[in-house]
């Protein structure tokens, strides 16, 4: 846990309950994070989807950046690459990794519902990888979050988002007993309907959101963006599932979503 103590609920920030503000202020995450994930399937299959779709290097933001996976490797390719994260000591692993590499890097301490620190359209590509939004608590907060992301893009500007599929626990027994309870406030679209609360890492009830496509798809579109590309995949190899257009909502893990900041308000030809 954190050293430091938790502020009165009144006073956390937009979109953080105290689980999440001992998450972002517990520095023993930060120095193991590296170790903790490598070789994840989905790390390795995230950093091939976008270096494939994001090839022409122009200023980026990478919006919960953890200790830099990708705002490193995209500051290697010579994108201007702004590192944002609401963890101190995640933000100082990324620094340190910079400054040994020889490396430019904007590294900015923020919450991703308040972002003023960027004027608007300042980047071309924006990245919220490995559920990052689903971490933001509540429904609205996650709405100003993909507000932000949306007014920080140029007109033309991609976002690449990451988030889980709600539906994913039908695959054992402990998700299956989670769905059955939470089954009424999905069938009202309850917007805490989706969220799962766990022990990570050695911190007690951390949520994070588990999306329904439908869901997704229309927070989306809602805060500003145009769908260009969705790639369900699998649970467990993160590797795109076969026959996707075979009922994907029900059997992907998760999805990576590839949108753009429209020049105009036309919203023709979405998916």
């Amino acid at each position: 846990m954190s050293d430091r103590p938790t502020p009165p609920a009144w006073r956390l920030p937009e979109g953080v309950n105290a689980a999440l503000w001992h998450y972002a202020h517990a520095p023993r995450l930060a120095d193991e994070e590296d170790d903790y994930f490598a070789g994840h399937p989905l790390f390795e299959a995230d950093a091939r989807a976008l270096d494939a779709r994001f090839t022409a290097p122009a200023p980026l933001v990478d919006l919960g950046c953890g200790t830099g996976r990708h705002a490193l490797r995209f500051a290697r390719r010579g994108f201007p690459v702004a590192a944002v994260d609401l963890s101190h000591a995640m933000l100082r692993k990324v620094r340190d990794k910079a400054q040994r590499d020889g490396l430019p890097m904007l590294c900015i301490e923020a919450n991703l519902c308040r972002l003023g620190a960027f004027p608007d359209g300042m980047f071309s590509y924006a990245l919220s990888m490995f559920s990052t939004l689903g971490m933001i608590r509540g429904r609205a907060a996650r709405r100003v979050a993909l507000a932000e992301a949306c007014r920080l893009l140029r007109p033309g500007g991609r976002l690449a988002l990451h988030a889980h599929n709600l539906w994913l626990n039908l695959r054992d027994p402990q998700g299956r007993a989670w769905l059955a309870q939470r089954l009424p406030q999905i069938v009202l679209d309850r917007e805490d309907a989706g969220d799962r609360r766990m022990t990570y890492r050695g911190i007690p009830n951390m949520e994070v959101h588990l999306y329904r496509w439908r869901e997704l798809k229309r927070e989306l579109r809602d805060t500003g963006f145009l769908i260009d590309e969705v790639l369900p995949i699998d649970e467990v190899h993160a590797a795109p599932i076969a026959a996707p257009w075979l009922a994907q909502s029900w059997r992907a893990g998760g999805w990576l979503v590839f949108a753009h900041r429209p020049a105009a308000s036309n919203r023709a030809n979405q998916i």
